[in-house]
């Protein structure tokens, strides 16, 4: 099919979607309801680099092909781009304003963790998210490889976007797209063919995104100083909802302002 009439059939299938509320469902990894308000297709998230020079290209990396839309091999329905700006926040707590996600690295300590992502949400709204890389682990020989570092970069920016994991098991084969692609969003314990996004990750966002535009959102309740705790000890974060090997993966702590934080985590082996 020519590239011509490929964008034209896209164009009406995103017209058919927004009319009618729907949009394509070929994957499943959402969570919850979870996503940003938007009121334009598509929309930008705006994300706050506050890495040091080794994590820079991997954030940049991360998020251009969290923005793709060829129609090939990703989906021209992709309703998500990214704007890396300068961060605001410091490595700890790496506190992130509203309307933005802010990523973080640091020697964060023997905790477990890789890399964390904490959404916080009000209803069903997505209103501010950080992400944290833990360099005790990436210091390590195992770790300490383009493919784990961009691995766990791009899952937890796919996190902030309301994505949950494809696959939670690391002994799992990888799930592969039609064009022989895994996803970052799926767990492996070898991560060479996971480093990106693949087309069910894209599909999902625009199953999440596709079906409707949202009113303007009331301005969020401002984080109360009682919630303001360590977010990299696992003794905060609340119920586990989601489990691998008999430890969490998935999150989610009620704050005092009625939202929740809602946290992914990645684990060392």
């Amino acid at each position: 099919m020519p590239r011509a009439v490929r964008r034209l059939v896209a164009l009406l299938a995103l017209v058919a979607s927004i009319l009618l509320g729907v949009a394509p469902a070929s994957a499943n990894h959402a969570w919850a309801n979870y996503h940003w308000a938007r009121s334009q297709f598509p929309f930008t998230v705006t994300v706050g680099d506050n890495l040091t020079p080794q994590w820079t290209q991997f954030l940049a990396t991360a998020a251009t092909d969290w923005g793709l839309t060829d129609g090939v091999c990703n989906n021209v329905l992709n309703p998500v781009r990214v704007s890396v700006v300068p961060g605001n926040a410091k490595s700890r707590p790496c506190k992130p304003a509203t309307g933005r996600v802010e990523v973080c690295n640091a020697r964060y300590g023997n905790r477990g963790w890789l890399g964390l992502a904490g959404i916080y949400v009000q209803g069903d709204h997505i209103v501010r998210a950080y992400m944290k890389l833990n360099d005790y682990y990436f210091a390590l020989a195992q770790y300490d490889t383009p493919a784990w570092r961009q691995y766990v970069t791009s899952q937890e920016l796919g996190h902030t976007f309301g994505l949950a994991h494809q696959d939670e098991d690391f002994s799992n084969a990888d799930l592969l797209d039609g064009c022989g692609r895994g996803s970052c969003m799926d767990y492996s314990a070898d991560p060479a063919n996971n480093t990106a996004p693949n087309q069910h990750d894209y599909d999902q966002l625009a199953t999440i995104y596709g079906g409707h535009f949202d009113a303007p959102a009331p301005a969020p309740a401002a984080i109360a100083v009682e919630d303001e705790f360590d977010v990299e000890d696992p003794a905060n974060w609340g119920r586990a909802q989601r489990f691998d090997r008999g430890r969490g993966v998935v999150y989610e702590r009620a704050l005092s302002n009625g939202g929740k934080l809602v946290t992914f985590v990645i684990w060392a082996e």
